[in-house]
This record gives C-alpha cells, sequence and structure tokens, in this order.
C-alpha cells in the first residue's frame, strides 16, 4: 500500500491537463485591497509557522490571526489536522505524502495571499525542499512568504506531547513521527524565529507583529513618533533666524500645545493644524495618511490668532511662535484660516456654552487659527520642580526597554490615586502575567497641562503619588510615574480618544478606560456632560486605534465587611459604599480623616487634607 501511494504522490503534483490555460484576473490587487477596508495598500502574503510537533505553532498563528482580525486586517489561519481532515484527507506521513501535503497547503495559502489576506499556516513541514517549493511558489506570483521557525526544542515539546504523540512514537505505536524516527531540518535563514528562548505566546505574537509593522506588511499600530527638535547643529542659525521673522505671541495654554507637538504625543502631525487637518478632525477624528491608512487624531490642536495678527502675517514664509519675550518656535508657511468656534465646539464638546470652561477659552481667543510646521528651538522646561517627571515618548519608551517590560499598560488621571485606583492597576498587571506577560510595566500618567480651577493642582499630585509609591500600594519596580503635558478639555469620548492615542505614541500596549473619562457636569443642566459609558465603549470603536487594547474600568467601592476598597458585587450591594468626590473633599477640608478607613494611604492621604485645609483658609 505504502509503494502504490509513494507512486500516486510522485505524479500528483505533475501537470497532467494539456488543454487548459491559467487566466489572469481583471480585479488588481489594489483594487482587492480597497475592497477588504484596511487601506488602499495590498496586504496578503504568507506566514509559514514549522516546527516540530508540540512547539505551539497553531496556538501561536491562532493567537496572531485574533490579534490581526481585531486591527481589522484580514487573515485566515490554515492547521495541519484541520487540512488532513479535509482536502488532505487521503494523504498519510509518507516521505511523498508530507511533500504532497505541503504542496496543497502552499497551493492554497497561496490563493488566499493573492486574494489580499494573510494566510498563515501552521505545518510541521520538516523538509526544507518543501518549505523552499512554496516560497517558490509565492515568489512566482510577487507574494511574500515568510517562514517562522518555531523553534520550540523538542525537548520541551516531547514534555508538553499535548496529543501523547510523542509517547506512542516512542512505543513503536507511530512510525516515522518527526523528531523520534524521522528528521527535522530546521530552517537555516527563515524571516522569524521563536520559542527558542522561552517566550511566551503573547511574546511572540509581538515578535511576528513587530516583524510585519517594520516591513510595511501590515499597518503600524502606533505611528513613528518624531520630535520637533531643532537638531543641535542647527540651533544657533534657526535662533537668528526666529529673531529676524515676524512674531506671534502665544499665551500658557498654547505653549503646551507646543510642548505636546514637538515632543512627538500627536504624531505624525508636524505642527499646528492647517485647515484641512483641523477639518478631518472634527469630521472624522482621524487624519488620513499618504498610504491610505488613518491615524486617530480626535481633538483639535490649533493656534489662535486675531485678525490683526492675521493681517500683519499673512503670506510670510515664516513666522516666530513668543511665549513670554522668548522665542519658541518657527513656524513654515503659515496658514491662517478661520475658528469657526460655534461649529468646532458643537462637534469637539457635544454643546457650544461659555459655562463649560476649556469653551470659554476658545470664545475668547480670535477670531483666526494659524497652522504650519514646527521648528522648535530648545527643550521645553517648566522650571517649576515637576520637570524630571516630564518625559517625552521617546524617553518613556527608552525606559520600557531598560526594564524589560513586554507590556505597558497606562493608567490616567487628573485626581489623587485612591486605593480603589490601586485595586485596578495591580489586578490590570495580575490578569497580564496570567495571559503569558512576564513583566507589565504600568505608566502612571497624570495629565500635566491645565485644568479647571477646582481640580487638585498638578504639585499637590505628584507628590500624593509618590507617597502611594513610598507606601507600597504600587509597585515602585514595575510603575514609572510621569506627567502628560496635555492641556484637560473636558470633552468625554471626544477627547478619551486623544488621551488613548498619545499613549500609543508613548509604547503603550494596554489602556485602562474608567467611568466618564475626561467628563464634567453639565454647564446648565443638572446632570453630566456625557454618558458614563460612551467613552469606554467609543475607544473600543475609535478609528486609528485597533493595535491598542482597551482595558474598562471595573467599578471599585468601599467593602463594608473587608474595610477595605474592592470590586464592587451588584449581588452584595448593601455592603458597599461609594465614595463620592464632594464627601472626600469635605472630609478633607474639615480634618474629619478617610471617609472610611483604607480609602488611601495614610501618608497620601495627609497630602491631601493638607491641600484642602490650605485651600479654605
Amino acid at each position: 500500500t505504502t509503494n502504490t501511494t509513494n507512486n500516486t504522490n510522485n505524479t500528483m503534483s505533475t501537470q497532467k491537463a494539456t488543454n487548459v490555460t491559467a487566466v489572469s484576473h481583471n480585479v488588481s490587487r489594489s483594487k482587492r485591497a480597497e475592497a477588504l477596508g484596511v487601506d488602499i495598500k495590498f496586504r496578503g502574503c504568507t506566514i509559514w509557522f514549522t516546527g516540530y510537533s508540540g512547539a505551539g505553532k497553531t496556538t501561536l498563528s491562532f493567537a496572531l490571526e485574533a490579534e490581526l482580525c481585531s486591527r481589522g486586517i484580514p487573515c485566515y489561519g490554515l492547521d495541519g489536522d484541520n487540512m488532513r481532515t479535509g482536502l488532505n484527507k487521503n494523504l498519510g506521513f509518507s516521505a511523498d505524502d508530507r511533500t504532497e501535503n505541503i504542496r496543497r497547503v502552499g497551493e492554497v495559502a497561496k490563493l488566499f495571499a493573492d486574494g489580499g489576506i494573510i494566510s498563515l499556516a501552521s505545518f510541521i513541514s520538516p523538509y526544507q525542499k518543501d518549505r523552499d517549493s512554496v516560497r517558490a511558489l509565492h515568489d512566482k506570483s510577487d507574494l511574500s512568504f515568510i517562514e517562522c521557525h518555531v523553534a520550540t526544542p523538542l525537548e520541551t515539546c516531547e514534555e508538553r506531547d499535548p496529543k501523547n504523540l510523542y509517547k506512542r512514537a516512542r512505543r513503536g505505536e507511530i512510525k516515522g513521527f518527526t523528531g523520534v524516527d524521522a528528521e527535522y531540518q530546521a530552517p537555516a535563514n527563515p524571516e522569524l524565529k521563536v520559542g527558542h528562548l522561552g517566550e511566551s505566546v503573547a511574546e511572540s505574537v509581538k515578535t511576528i507583529l513587530n516583524y510585519l509593522e517594520a516591513n510595511d506588511i501590515i499597518p503600524r499600530s502606533s505611528v513613528e513618533v518624531q520630535e520637533l527638535f531643532v537638531a543641535d547643529e542647527e540651533k544657533e542659525a534657526k535662533a537668528t533666524e526666529a529673531a529676524s521673522l515676524p512674531k506671534l505671541n502665544i499665551d500658557k495654554l498654547t505653549m503646551q500645545w507646543v510642548q505636546v507637538l514637538a515632543e512627538g504625543w500627536a504624531s505624525p502631525l508636524k505642527g499646528f493644524m492647517t485647515e484641512n487637518e483641523f477639518l478631518q478632525t472634527i469630521h472624522f477624528n482621524c487624519l488620513k495618511q499618504a498610504d491610505g491608512s488613518v491615524v486617530n487624531q480626535s481633538v483639535p490642536i490649533v493656534c489662535p490668532a486675531t485678525g490683526e495678527e492675521k493681517e500683519a502675517m499673512e503670506g510670510k514664509g515664516a513666522i516666530t511662535l513668543v511665549y513670554e519675550g522668548k522665542d519658541i518656535a518657527i513656524m513654515r508657511s503659515p496658514e491662517f484660516f478661520d475658528a469657526r468656534k460655534e461649529e468646532r465646539c458643537s462637534r469637539q464638546w457635544g454643546v457650544h456654552n461659555t459655562g463649560h470652561p476649556y469653551i470659554k477659552m476658545v470664545d475668547a481667543y480670535g477670531d483666526y487659527l494659524v497652522g504650519g510646521e514646527l521648528e522648535v528651538l530648545d527643550q521645553i522646561v517648566w522650571n517649576d520642580g515637576l520637570d524630571q517627571w516630564r518625559k517625552t515618548p521617546k524617553q518613556l519608551k527608552e525606559e520600557f526597554k531598560k526594564m524589560g517590560a513586554d507590556a505597558v499598560y497606562a493608567f490616567q488621571l487628573r485626581n489623587p490615586v485612591h486605593n480603589g485606583h490601586a485595586l485596578l492597576m495591580t489586578d490590570t498587571r495580575k490578569k497580564l502575567i496570567e495571559k503569558g506577560y512576564r513583566n507589565p510595566v504600568l505608566l502612571l500618567h497624570p495629565l500635566g497641562g491645565w485644568t479647571k480651577s477646582d481640580d487638585v493642582p498638578l504639585p499637590v499630585r505628584m507628590k500624593q503619588h509618590e507617597c502611594v509609591l513610598d507606601d507600597g500600594v504600587l509597585d515602585r519596580k514595575s510603575t514609572i510615574v510621569a506627567i502628560f503635558p496635555s492641556p484637560m478639555m473636558y470633552a468625554g469620548p471626544t477627547e478619551v480618544q486623544w488621551h488613548a492615542k498619545a499613549r500609543v505614541n508613548a509604547g503603550a500596549d494596554f489602556y485602562i478606560v474608567g467611568r466618564d473619562p475626561a467628563g464634567m457636569s453639565h454647564p446648565v443642566k443638572d446632570e453630566n456632560l456625557y454618558h458614563a459609558a460612551h467613552g469606554r465603549e467609543v475607544l473600543q470603536m475609535a478609528p486609528g486605534l485597533s493595535g491598542l487594547k482597551i482595558i474598562p474600568f471595573r467599578v471599585a467601592a468601599y467593602n463594608k465587611e473587608l474595610q477595605k476598597m474592592d470590586f464592587f458585587d451588584p449581588s452584595n450591594a448593601s455592603n458597599f459604599i461609594f465614595i463620592s468626590g464632594t464627601k472626600m473633599r469635605k472630609h478633607a477640608r474639615e480634618g474629619l480623616g478617610q471617609p472610611q478607613k483604607g480609602f488611601m494611604c495614610p501618608s497620601g492621604w495627609a497630602v491631601v487634607e493638607e491641600y484642602y485645609k490650605s485651600v479654605t483658609k
């Protein structure tokens, strides 16, 4: 029987029919890409996972498939056992049958790839010549073939033995089993190699995604951060030029936006928005890139100007932005346009009412905006004793790398950290470790730009956050505290997208989002301006943020029985107390102690109490 099968398979790959002609499709690959809806770039290819039985090929490919699908990228996993129960059910495990198995799979994978789909093929495929033949098949059709060696050591695979195949092979029940009595020819130069260092599935998926992004096979989950600072060797010449240009004075709020732009938080923006970018932002919450992909940008980052300033500077090749008498940046080819205040506010905030503090500032500015690329003359510091916590996206990424972080989860706040917050952050780290990450790092990232007058000031918050770390409520070894320089706009679901996008630029993989993020009370009605759940829901659907994993905020309250903050259990609601901000402020102002024992670490509470007492004096 074996001989007959072998003889049959020797001719299986031979072209028998002579009266056939290959026909070219009328639909181009770019049209297929457009129809698939990712962007206008064709991304069809095959990733070929090869390795011993039990190496984790299918587990890895299916995990990658789930991640790609979550980003909206069409893909399909081809598994060895699945193929052998269908298309290849008539094939055994002789050398010839193995070759024919791989040939058929290669043809199927090529068809998927030619259709613009990323084909994920998981096959032991022990012979180099068979893998090379599949590669040649793809090369002939001008399709990318990416060989991924899942190089889990044989001893580990045999220890796992999820299907008891190794045991059966060792007992002689299975003949020709790869790694036992049949050889495996490891790839000499695969595009990717994972598993040999004992990496988790999550780590291996990240390695593959990084490769796919770096080789422009899939859109980047984050843009390349571009700082807008002038190079050291050009500073003197640029400063001289800036001194000679027309001057536009900016206020502190606009200066904070200069810092946001200069450090790369808003990349790929290269300066204050032009009218085209402004319109894309207020209408679509994103910016379209040259390759057809979109980058989330939900809030306008604009520079205000008066009619007099427009008249004096319109048509100039460049102007200088000046803050408190100091030249800050050169704006190239400045473009003045109508501020469209009512339209902007109605779209960004959902209301146009000057009872909203940021809208009040927008209305008070001039009637024009001016946009253009920036060349920022020097690093921006505020000399307020907090600059050591102001880290740029590039600096944060470098710190994460030094810490050996394999996942970064970000938590934004504009309030002191209480033990409910801390519970959520520590629980997130625990869950990430359970998912296979080895060293998740928390980015505790308080907002450091303008906030409304009744928010706790940044210096007080930073002092309180240090207490939380000193008291061990959060683990300092796995936490980075840094200041996010953006002003606060209180724009609810629209703004929370900006907060998330900026953290992606800083290297965050996960973002914790709470109830009513970036929200506030309605300026007229006795209700919240935004629905408490909409920020979370919108963030999970936001264009251009598909690579970021959203962690919904689990509601924490004070557990009377345990006498500490705990995740709220609706089935035992009477055992929980919700502590409002109003109650916290009252207790702090009047020196009544914490609203409940265990609400906040003692030293942190002392900082909060000291601040509120000083405000009432």
